[in-house]
């Protein structure tokens, strides 16, 4: 009988770190960068939490709160972890953002706007899309399963069990992660922008000394295929920067 108490104790404390480790990794889960995109099933997204729950569930045992005894004692920990793997998720889709806006800015700048834009879940230019399908690949290629577990578990160094996160951080760090993503963005579209320039005072300048010469019909084509040609040469060197950025901050999870 001692040995059946044990045991149900024991897998009682198992679930229970399960659970509470799921409360944060679950809800970060659905806006985490390359998990919880919409074309993933909510099925896979449920198992994929669950997996990731495992390893970290037990890094959090020394840690973990008493079984509380009814659900109104337990609606704190489940709202104040809801909250804290919310905040986390966004973090991290806020490094996503920069590469759509960087795709975004480069194809304003080079007339690419509007070729094969609606592919993916979320409406983009074709440079984003690729931008961002490239970025995704790059993270698992280079260990983003591990990555992010050990984010998550790092995480409840920063954030602790049921406690909430203090707004005024939240909103600097938010403020602070948004310019961070714009300033990115800007320096990954730099070239882009500046063949746009080169490119509309080249026209200017022709336009200025040949009236009759359409340019436009002259100069479309180029600067399309000069954009294609500097997207394909580009594009290693741009996500390369990019990782480093986004491993720099899985390093120092929720830092400025």
């Amino acid at each position: 009988m001692t040995a059946a108490a044990e045991a149900l104790t024991q897998s009682s404390f198992w679930f229970w770190s399960l659970f509470v480790a799921f409360l944060r990794v679950g809800t970060a889960i659905l806006v985490l960068p390359g998990l919880g995109e919409r074309s993933i099933p909510v099925r896979i997204k449920l198992v994929l939490a669950v997996a990731l729950s495992l390893p970290i569930a037990p890094t959090i045992w020394s840690d973990l709160p008493e079984i509380p005894g009814s659900f109104v004692e337990m609606a704190p920990l489940i709202l104040t972890e809801t909250v804290n793997g919310l905040a986390i998720g966004l973090f991290l889709r806020l490094l996503i953002l920069g590469l759509q806006i960087a795709g975004s800015i480069a194809a304003q700048s080079t007339s690419l706007s509007q070729i094969a834009g609606n592919t993916g879940a979320d409406p983009m230019p074709a440079i984003g899309n690729l931008l961002t399908v490239g970025g995704l690949a790059l993270l698992f290629a280079t260990g983003y399963q591990v990555k992010i577990v050990l984010f998550l578990a790092n995480s409840y160094l920063i954030l602790p069990f049921g406690t909430f996160p203090d707004p005024s951080s939240i909103a600097t760090l938010g403020v602070a992660r948004t310019a961070k993503a714009f300033a990115t963005a800007f320096t990954l579209a730099a070239p882009f922008i500046i063949l746009s320039v080169l490119y509309n005072l080249a026209l200017g300048v022709i336009n200025r000394a040949m009236p009759q010469l359409m340019v436009a019909f002259v100069g479309a084509p180029a600067i399309t295929l000069g954009s294609l040609v500097m997207m394909f040469v580009l594009a290693p060197t741009l996500l390369a920067v990019w990782l480093r950025g986004f491993d720099a901050f899985l390093f120092a999870p929720l830092g400025p």
